[in-house]
């Protein structure tokens, strides 16, 4: 029996269990990480920040490779919003999957199973899902991104705030969708915490800006 079968007979829940599960081993993969091995034969995990995500690829490949990386970690995050439920739950999706299908990539790149469930902070893969469902709501919180990096060129401070603007930005945008909000609210509380090793250091004043190397801590998979 495949297990596609399997999980149909659970009853209704099935596909959209499914889709979840799928999302979850797509959000898994280490793009950067694998992009490092292939292009450079190096661990990215033990190079600059130690992070699997785009700016520690950048750091380790360059802002060409680096950017692909963070166009891949979105696409697996808007692939399970746009592809996968609508392709598993069928029919018209309702809001409440497709924000499950997007949180459970977002959690797969933080806790990916390939790597013992030691993965990135999820900002590129949460754009990517959000995008999914409405870009303006990323577009409003990227500006605060943009506007944050300029001012103070703190990467990890631009994305905490991005992370706390995606349930600002989907109020306005979707005040009545419930899972949509709870789902940004948890989103920014997740980033928040993910982020909490980059906020000590900007309060201590040994966390690096954006174009600055010096003070970069090899190995620590919190920072960067």
């Amino acid at each position: 029996m495949s297990p596609v079968s399997l999980i149909s007979q659970v009853g209704p829940s099935g596909p959209l269990i499914l889709a979840v599960l799928a999302s979850y081993l797509l959000g898994s993969v280490p793009f950067g990480l694998l992009l490092t091995r292939a292009l450079k034969g190096e661990d990215l995990r033990e190079l600059g920040s130690g992070n699997i995500g785009a700016t520690n690829t950048m750091r380790a490949l360059g802002r060409g490779w680096g950017l692909i990386s963070f166009t891949l970690d979105c696409a697996k995050g808007w692939a399970p919003v746009f592809v996968i439920a609508p392709a598993l739950v069928g029919g018209a999706v309702d809001s409440q999957s497709l924000v499950l299908c997007g949180a459970a990539a977002v959690l797969g790149h933080c806790f990916p199973v390939y790597l013992r469930f030691k993965g990135g902070k999820g900002v590129a893969t949460a754009c990517g899902a959000i995008v999914a469902v409405d870009p303006l709501i990323v577009l409003s919180a990227g500006l605060v991104w943009v506007a944050t990096l300029k001012l103070t060129r703190y990467v990890g401070l631009a994305s905490v705030l991005m992370g706390l603007g995606f349930p600002a930005a989907a109020w306005w945008r979707h005040p009545n969708d419930t899972p949509l909000l709870v789902g940004c609210a948890l989103l920014a509380l997740l980033v928040v915490v993910r982020h909490r090793q980059n906020i000590s250091r900007m309060m201590q004043g040994t966390e690096p800006r954006a174009g600055e190397r010096g003070k970069e801590s090899t190995g620590d998979p919190n920072h960067g």
